[in-house]
């Protein structure tokens, strides 16, 4: 019977919060912060966070975005120390969305990554960003009393349909620096003037973790082919017939590593490509149109040679063309894998680029 009536106690004080377990918060005590900006600043580590238009009341009540900001020695003291700076209790569980200024940038992303990785609260799914000349304070700072997550929000949803930079989550960012020893990352840029707005600013470039540089404009541009991605561009052509405009509709790069006595020595690349005209007076002649798909391949190819050219010279394969060609030559990669990066600096690119014009 005595224990019967322990297990009745126990389960009773459970029940009633006198178990020394949190108590549960309502959602309107709780500041829930959508975006993250980290930041090093002088051997500290900065956080800000923007819960983004909040609702208030019975009738939500529109409010500004509440922007929060706090140091510490280390990620985890910035973000405990952000719990003083509000009335409400600040929940990380919401941050779909984190920015890393570039002053870390340079010094090492894996520890915040790290953290991502491992906090209860926080997750791999968030979207990453790098935030170009300036620090992710100023960015999440940027958009004022609406706050940056709605810009954010579009430009990973226009990434996802390809009609703005890649978007990417800190999962496989973090899966590309463990696996490739590379990363990229899409970065974006404030505004100058009146426009606060952020603007996409090409890719950063990690390598072991720490930013190598920026591809932007063709280069840009370039990554995106090779990873099998249309551009989100017009191309205009000047021809005998007229002026002509063309899209990128699909892309697709196929490596493969080149042998010589069971050594690497070439990196071969077929990057098909098709683009549809969008602009143009009328019917192409077929001089005119084998005018067009000439000029398309060679701007293509020397964009892609700039591309790879950069890659190389930062011994950074980013977009996995050895991991990929690896599934054509699995006894290659074995040799290989361990030293791909100075494999990859030193390999003779041979790139082929074929175009179908649509009209």
């Amino acid at each position: 019977m005595r224990g019967i009536l322990a297990v009745i106690l126990a389960g009773s004080l459970l029940l009633t919060g006198c178990s020394g377990l949190p108590t549960s918060r309502e959602m309107g005590d709780m500041a829930l912060l959508r975006t993250m900006g980290v930041d090093s600043a002088s051997g500290a580590v900065e956080v800000t966070g923007s819960t983004g238009p909040r609702a208030r009341g019975l009738q939500a009540e529109g409010e500004p975005a509440l922007v929060l900001s706090a140091q510490g020695e280390s990620l985890s003291a910035a973000c405990l120390a952000m719990q003083g700076l509000s009335d409400n209790y600040v929940f990380f569980g919401y941050v779909d969305q984190l920015l890393l200024g570039e002053g870390l940038a340079k010094s090492g992303v894996m520890p915040v990554l790290d953290y991502f990785a491992r906090d209860t609260e926080l997750g791999l799914g968030a979207q990453l960003w790098l935030v170009k000349d300036s620090t992710a304070g100023n960015a999440v700072e940027s958009g004022g009393e609406e706050g940056i997550e709605g810009r954010l929000a579009t430009l990973q949803t226009d990434g996802k349909l390809g009609v703005a930079a890649i978007s990417r989550t800190v999962g496989e960012v973090y899966t590309d620096l463990m696996e490739l020893g590379s990363a990229f990352v899409p970065a974006v840029v404030c505004g100058e003037g009146d426009d606060t707005s952020l603007m996409e600013a090409g890719y950063g470039v990690l390598k072991d973790g720490s930013l190598l540089g920026y591809l932007e404009g063709e280069d840009a541009r370039g990554l995106e082919i090779l990873k099998s991605r249309a551009p989100a561009e017009v191309l205009t052509l000047e021809l005998r017939e007229g002026q002509v405009s063309a899209g990128v509709i699909s892309a697709s790069t196929v490596p493969t590593i080149l042998l010589r006595e069971e050594e690497p020595v070439g990196l071969e690349l077929k990057c098909l490509v098709e683009v549809e005209l969008t602009e143009y007076s009328r019917p192409l002649s077929k001089e005119t149109r084998e005018e067009c798909t000439a000029f398309l391949e060679e701007k293509l190819l020397r964009r892609l040679e700039s591309t790879l050219d950069r890659l190389q010279g930062w011994k950074a394969d980013c977009v996995g063309l050895g991991i990929q060609a690896a599934l054509f030559r699995p006894e290659m990669w074995n040799r290989a894998e361990d030293t791909w990066a100075d494999w990859f600096s030193r390999l003779e690119p041979e790139i082929h680029v074929k175009v179908t014009v649509h009209e």
